[in-house]
């Protein structure tokens, strides 16, 4: 399957790449993902009577504070993908020693997606960078390795951004 267009209109190889209409893509060359986000503020408590989740959006792997986080991934190219055997890993980024390492938080066995859609919710206790890692073998035998960062916690540069998102220069 080509795809001649995102759908934002732009030219483009394959899918989309980057931010498209409420989800972020990654590209390797083996395969090609959609992934979109969602958290539940800390402390948040519901009430009986509610009807709508309190979770928030996650652009891109942003998540403002510590908290739940539900993941979807899409497998958005091949479409061969859904037949792919692909685990999936979460690691928390640590310094030791001024080296950086991979501190393993969950892992789920490999299996396939028939749906097209790996869905994943866990509890992101600590602010810092996360990965989560898509790995497998595609249907030739070629190694499949997608990353999805995580970044937990806001830095200085993003309440400036948000503080004047008004008067900065779109992309």
């Amino acid at each position: 399957m080509f795809y001649g267009t995102s759908s934002q209109g732009d030219s483009a190889e394959t899918y989309p790449k980057g931010f498209r209409g409420g989800a972020c893509t990654i590209e390797t060359e083996n395969l090609i993902i959609g992934y979109s986000g969602y958290y539940l503020p800390e402390g948040y408590e519901s009430p009986e009577d509610t009807l709508r989740s309190p979770h928030v959006p996650v652009q891109c792997g942003k998540v403002p504070e510590p908290s739940a986080v539900n993941i979807s991934i899409d497998l958005l190219y091949p479409e061969s993908a859904r037949n792919f055997l692909l685990s999936q890993r979460l690691v928390r980024i640590v310094t030791v020693d001024d080296m950086e390492k991979e501190l393993e938080i969950l892992s789920a066995p490999m299996q396939q997606h028939p749906s097209g859609v790996i869905t994943q919710a866990f509890k992101l206790s600590e602010a810092g960078q996360y990965i989560l890692y898509l790995e497998g073998k595609n249907t030739e035998n070629a190694s499949i390795q997608v990353k999805v960062p995580l970044k937990v916690g806001l830095d200085w540069q993003d309440h400036f951004k948000k503080l004047f998102s008004t008067f900065l220069k779109k992309d």
